[in-house]
């Protein structure tokens, strides 16, 4: 049997920089080169990025995008890297956006991978399956390709797939297997969500029964927007054995040698497929010798535990989100409590100290012990500590006005979001919110108050999952033999806004343990109240607690994107309309 060494490029791509994407490309090919690959795959749409939206709307993106891919071809070869071939996902169109009055039926957008070999592209295919759920608009954008693209590397039959082709049954799994492959190349972009990984493999593996052939998985790495992709890049033969598994949240080169079976007699090329589908065949002529020495086995990387996961997966999304635009710092208030010291730490992670700021902003009801809190955070973690005390301010606007009751807390939270954006526009830094996700879900937040911000790190982290979070990071400190981020007295005192006298989160909201499962079944899960109740929980506490969530949708719109690590976060996963009288109640 033939042996191919695969290469997987677990790579972190940045939408629409054509250029940079491009070079990241040469990088890892001559990477994959030097360890003796014989076939390298990158993520989906690696050239332009994912997703990249309503510039797929824009003609001159789609042509910028064919002509970086024909740019890269040329430069592959220049590189002295011709020889090898290279998967690598883009934007193509063979036709007007669906959207513009001379669109073309069955033409249009096209999510698609090209093969190169020798200076231009060998083989071209167009994504089947077009996912329309959680954050996906797949349908709004592209084209749906009809057409299975089986190219001949090395003596294997290597069939080409993207991303959601394998979270289907039927299509292009199943015309693999009609076509007689060994190989299916499915290049990915899928985002994060806790447990994916879990589910992964499995899928993985039925594709691989489906299609009577080996999979070979690679997903991109990184943060865009909301969304942050963990990677976790793997080969699983047609039996279901786990050949190699990449590691998660970084950049990685796969490299694996493969047992696969020769090609046999290729069927004519208007042979029909499952679903529809036609098989269109190519061939690379030659694939760089196999090199000597030992075998080359990538390996297999162990799941780390949930709360690792998560901070691994914010750590990043942060990072990129601050990177990729360009900002110096981060700036965050800082007030002693669980959720801002749980952002702290990870921007300090993210970014290094020198890249932080906190700002305590007292007021006459911030209790000693939280400034001594917020106090020792900075110390513990060396980031760039300030006091602002905002009473005399909030002092002035209540000589000016008469303001009593939650007027008087919500100026005192509004106060601290003035301060927190000059600094940013004084100095250049983002400012960080730290509302975790059940504040947001019962609207337990100041507009333009304790919301204000460029970007929320935890928007999507329910609040009993925040104190998981800082526990796990102590103990991960501790265990390193390093010093724990996050002061004690941060995660075992009750949460309190502060903003009155003797003020905690209880006398507003149940307790958290008990609001938190009402709120994953009715936001995650779309439960509503009937099952709630049927669940176990209580009536009376269920009816407060929807009426709370529903009404704050006008808040949540305005909300700072944050990212993703949930099956539905809020923003472009769960979408509903402000203005909406329909209510759970009993």
């Amino acid at each position: 049997m033939p042996t191919l060494r695969l290469a997987l490029c677990q790579v972190n791509p940045t939408v629409g920089d054509l250029a940079g994407n491009a070079g990241l490309v040469r990088d890892w090919t001559r990477r994959a080169a030097a360890a003796g690959a014989q076939l390298v795959a990158f993520p989906e749409m690696a050239l332009t990025g994912y997703p990249v939206e309503d510039l797929v709307f824009r003609r001159s993106f789609v042509a910028a995008s064919k002509a970086a891919l024909e740019r890269l071809a040329g430069d592959l070869a220049a590189d002295g890297l011709g020889e090898l071939p290279v998967l690598v996902g883009y934007l193509d169109a063979d036709g007007p956006p669906q959207v513009s009055g001379d669109a073309e039926p069955g033409h249009g957008a096209r999510n698609a991978a090209a093969l190169l070999h020798r200076g231009g592209v060998v083989a071209t295919y167009f994504k089947h399956h077009l996912p329309n759920y959680g954050v996906f608009d797949e349908d709004r954008y592209f084209v749906p390709g009809d057409a299975l693209t089986v190219v001949r590397i090395g003596g294997v039959d290597v069939a080409l797939t993207i991303c959601e082709d394998l979270w289907q049954a039927g299509g292009p799994f199943a015309a693999a297997r009609q076509a007689g492959v060994g190989l299916v190349l499915n290049i990915n972009g899928s985002p994060y969500e806790l447990n994916k990984d879990d589910i992964r493999l499995p899928l993985v593996r039925r594709r691989a029964a489906e299609a009577g052939a080996t999979i070979a998985y690679v997903n991109m790495v990184g943060g865009q927007d909301e969304l942050v992709f963990e990677g976790d890049s793997m080969i699983v033969t047609a039996d279901g054995t786990l050949l190699t598994r990449a590691p998660q949240f970084v950049e990685h080169l796969l490299v694996h040698d493969v047992e696969l079976p020769a090609a046999g007699e290729p069927a004519g090329p208007d042979q029909a497929l499952a679903d529809d589908m036609r098989v269109v065949r190519a061939a690379v002529d030659a694939v760089p010798p196999p090199t000597g020495g030992p075998v080359a086995t990538g390996g297999t990387i162990a799941p780390v535990a949930d709360e690792a996961e998560v901070w691994q997966a914010l750590v990043l999304g942060l990072r990129d989100y601050v990177n990729k635009n360009r900002f110096p710092s981060v700036v965050l208030g800082l007030s002693g409590g669980i959720d801002s010291a749980v952002v702290a730490a990870l921007a300090v992670d993210a970014l290094g100290p020198d890249r932080v700021v906190g700002v305590s902003l007292p007021s006459q009801h911030s209790s000693e012990h939280s400034r001594e809190d917020a106090a020792e955070l900075a110390k513990r973690t060396g980031l760039d500590y300030r006091v602002e005390p905002i009473q005399p301010m909030v002092d002035t606007f209540l000589a000016n006005m008469s303001l009593s009751g939650v007027s008087v807390e919500n100026l005192q939270a509004r106060v601290r979001g003035v301060i927190l954006m000059a600094l940013s526009n004084q100095e250049g830094h983002l400012v960080l919110t730290t509302g975790n996700k059940s504040e947001l879900a019962v609207g337990y937040s100041t507009l333009y108050g304790d919301s204000v911000g460029g970007f929320n790190p935890v928007k999507d982290v329910w609040k009993t999952l925040i104190w998981r979070l800082a526990k796990w990071r102590n103990a991960d400190a501790t265990r390193r033999g390093e010093t724990p981020p996050i002061p004690e007295s941060s995660i075992g005192k009750p949460p309190s806004a502060e903003l009155s006298p003797g003020q905690l989160d209880s006398d507003t909201l149940p307790d958290y343990d008990v609001l938190d499962p009402i709120l994953i079944g009715y936001v995650d899960g779309d439960l509503g109240r009937d099952g709630l109740v049927a669940s176990g929980h209580d009536p009376a506490v269920v009816d407060r607690v929807l009426r709370m969530v529903d009404t704050a949708e006008y808040k949540r719109r305005q909300s700072a994107p944050g990212t993703k690590i949930s099956m539905k976060a809020f923003g472009r996963d769960r979408r509903l309309p402000i203005t909406n009288r329909w209510r759970e109640d009993g």
